[in-house]
């Protein structure tokens, strides 16, 4: 890799610090079917650059017809650069590969794990979770949805229902960040694999510490950015969950909106299993009259998953948090709608993995009219869903070993991928 290259590659894996800007048009997407039309729209009209990020490429029909879409851009002249996580395509990588083979389409592996020594290194645990797509700079798509015909599990096979999930279009300013971000993977990702490069590089320059210093503040990211004042409509923010400077930045963003709620939070994950201080304030919150509630998974694909939620419930409900199952399908959407004006829709569930491991973005709309879309499908939701009455968790001894296990397995794993501390 030659050393302009390599310099042009580490310009790019700068992240954006979240502010919220104005004058941007988000609508609400619903299930993968609406969103990949309006992908391989975007990307069939794209003329100078495409920029996919995503956690799941499998190779079923909708997957292959977001990947011909993909070509056609490359073919004539686009370039188009996919980064996928090396644990979430571990079955489908191969198939991916040739997919893309020798169409221009420009892929990179995020942590791949094609060697058994991988599983050893540093960091396997934190993995690409985004969901990210940017044609020309000019639209954006950010969501749950991975490149996966709904109603396709990797583990249980086909449904007959598709996944409850939601992703967003997005255009205006806020692009740019979405854009920056879309990048940044795909360049870490490529730097990761050429790091034998990088560091001859560093050896033979002048001044080698000054150099990798140089290196290691550009992987962090841009430093937090002040709010920019805007009277524009549809206030938005692109807020994006790493490990390098912005760590807790999604978890601080539900805990402030939920601290400062007054009429209603409602937010609907797969996996629910927060820390205690995003637990004491959906507390405090019902305490206060807020109207909390609560959408979870009823059809269960993971079962430890599921009963670290359920182990939470009867500290909940007992505080008059709702909790409800959501079971025609798999639930897999990360949404929420705090109040009549913030609502968010992303990649992050509110459990260990999203809050302090994982690579995961999420916007935060600050508008009336996107809100009330929002929280009129969490209505619907909720009228098919089943509310929790009683606790699912034994009461007794059994039922505080069952929490003190839960909760154990929790620390362990935080400690196996090397953070340390209270959960």
């Amino acid at each position: 890799m030659p050393g302009a290259d390599i310099d042009r590659l580490r310009s790019w894996t700068s992240v954006p610090a979240p502010r919220f800007v104005g004058g941007n048009q988000v609508e609400l997407l619903e299930g993968g079917d609406t969103l990949f039309a309006r992908m391989r729209q975007a990307i069939d009209l794209a003329a100078g650059e495409v920029w996919l990020a995503t956690y799941i490429f499998d190779d079923d029909p909708a997957a292959r017809a977001v990947a011909e879409a993909l070509q056609r851009a490359a073919a004539r002249g686009v370039g188009v650069h996919v980064v996928v996580d090396g644990f979430g395509c571990i079955t489908t990588l191969g198939r991916v590969r040739h997919l893309f083979a020798g169409s221009g389409v420009q892929l990179q592996v995020f942590r791949p794990l094609d060697r058994w020594y991988a599983w050893l290194q540093p960091g396997q645990l934190r993995r690409l979770h985004q969901k990210l797509c940017v044609c020309d700079e000019q639209v954006a798509f950010v969501g749950g949805i991975n490149i996966i015909d709904d109603r396709h599990d990797m583990n249980h096979g086909w449904t007959d229902a598709p996944r409850l999930d939601y992703a967003v279009e997005v255009r205006g300013p806020l692009v740019a960040s979405v854009h920056a971000t879309a990048r940044a993977m795909w360049a870490r990702a490529h730097l990761w694999q050429g790091w034998r490069e990088e560091v001859r590089a560093i050896a033979r320059s002048l001044r080698p510490a000054q150099r990798a210093m140089s290196m290691l503040r550009e992987l962090r990211g841009a430093t937090q950015a002040p709010e920019e004042p805007s009277n524009a409509p549809m206030r938005a923010a692109f807020i994006v969950r790493d490990n390098l400077r912005q760590r807790r930045v999604i978890e601080r963003s539900y805990v402030e909106a939920i601290r400062h709620a007054r009429v209603r939070v409602d937010i609907a994950v797969p996996y629910f299993y927060p820390r205690e201080g995003f637990r004491r304030a959906l507390r405090h919150a019902a305490r206060r009259g807020v109207r909390v509630r609560l959408l979870l998974q009823g059809k269960v694909d993971y079962r430890i998953a599921a009963l670290a939620a359920q182990v939470l419930y009867d500290q909940l409900r007992h505080a008059g948090v709702r909790i409800f199952e959501y079971t025609p399908a798999f639930l897999h959407a990360k949404v929420a709608v705090i109040d009549d004006d913030w609502a968010t829709v992303g990649s992050s569930n509110i459990d260990p993995l999203s809050l302090l491991l994982n690579l995961e973005a999420n916007v935060v709309v600050r508008d009336a009219d996107f809100a009330r879309a929002l929280a009129a499908r969490f209505e619907v939701v909720f009228a098919a869903s089943v509310e929790v009455t009683e606790t699912p968790v034994r009461a007794g001894w059994r039922g505080w070993v069952q929490r003190a296990a839960v909760a154990w397995m929790a620390n362990v794993y935080l400690r196996v991928a090397g953070i340390t501390g209270r959960y």
